[in-house]
């Protein structure tokens, strides 16, 4: 794990924190500045699929409820990946939570969220548990924010909870396990994870390794980079540092087997 960690400190920020959960060993395996809080931008809406399973987990929703009003964004992929949930009257939430999800949809996510009552509501549903993590309807607001390990916490929450009862957090997980963004050297069934980015920022949280042979549960960011449009050494940085962690699940999984 130190060569993670070391890759990790050579990017062009001091604001980098990551935080490495093993679920095989039960235990934090690697963190550094885990009380570090981010803008969040797309991953945000990891949390606004956590709150809506939260509320279909104590009966307040269901994913079969239907929502007449919804949006999705024409600049996203989703008319790629769901052209058969374009231009419908009505779509089940569980349905849109997993687009929301998968295809980064922000519009999606504001649908969900007035269905299920606002973005007030939704930010007092996280703060219950987590106090360092806000959310916003717009992903660029540097108010839609999380500390790394209470982020974790809630993606911990999210893979245990479909451990037990897959069919309430299937749609989270659904949309984590169809990224839209691949990393060369790794397979793509390897890497469930939900990315966000702005141009001084990258933030990444996701599950790393086969999903039911002890995944690595991680979350890691970076800002006050500099111009990740012009300037893309941070960036190959962080690319370098999931690379490296999926040798180190490769190390753990021939010890399992």
């Amino acid at each position: 794990m130190h060569k993670v960690l070391e890759t990790l400190k050579n990017v062009k920020t001091d604001q980098v924190g990551i935080i490495i959960y093993s679920t095989k060993q039960k235990k934090i395996a690697l963190s550094l500045n885990p009380e570090l809080i981010l803008p969040l931008a797309s991953a945000a809406k990891v949390i606004v699929g956590f709150c809506v399973a939260r509320w279909v987990e104590n009966g307040m929703y269901h994913w079969d409820d239907m929502i007449e009003e919804y949006q999705l964004d024409p600049e996203e992929n989703s008319a790629m990946f769901y052209p058969h949930f374009q231009d419908r009257d009505s779509i089940p939430l569980g349905d849109l939570v997993e687009v929301m999800i998968a295809c980064h949809d922000s519009m999606a996510a504001n649908s969900i969220v007035k269905f299920c009552g606002g973005w007030e509501k939704m930010n007092y549903e996280i703060n219950r548990t987590y106090n360092n993590i806000q959310i916003t309807s717009n992903p660029r607001d540097l108010e839609n924010k999380g500390e790394i390990g209470q982020i974790l916490k809630v993606l911990s929450s999210i893979y245990s909870g479909y451990q037990t009862d897959p069919e309430i957090w299937k749609p989270i997980v659904n949309g984590l396990v169809r990224p839209i963004d691949h990393l060369e050297g790794i397979p793509d069934h390897y890497l469930n994870h939900m990315s966000g980015g702005l141009d001084n920022l990258v933030v990444d949280i996701g599950l790393l390794g086969e999903f039911n042979q002890h995944p690595f549960l991680y979350v890691l960011g970076a800002s006050g980079l500099p111009n990740r449009y012009t300037d893309t050494y941070s960036d190959e940085r962080i690319v370098e540092s999931i690379k490296l962690l999926y040798k180190e699940y490769n190390k753990q999984r021939k010890v399992i087997i």
